[in-house]
């Protein structure tokens, strides 16, 4: 079994009592990985993603919030 070192790096509430949290996560073999672990009530869903899906999935969110602010639609 591979050994993983997480490394929290962020932690947020969410709408409808949800909590997100943000793991650097680093395996033996040299895999990194970013770790989105989002907990509803006793539920929690776990996602891992490489720097590459993880970079497209952030800008994603940026652009939606920024078209939220400015009104437009999707």
């Amino acid at each position: 079994m591979s050994t993983e070192t997480k490394t929290r790096i962020g932690s947020l509430e969410a709408p409808y009592r949800r909590e997100v949290w943000l793991d650097d996560v680093r395996f033996e073999s040299g895999m990194r990985l970013l770790r989105v672990t989002i907990k509803e009530g006793r539920r929690f869903t776990q996602l891992d993603l490489d720097e590459v899906t993880a970079g497209l999935w952030g800008q994603a969110m940026l652009d939606w919030a920024h078209r939220s602010r400015e009104g437009q639609s999707v």
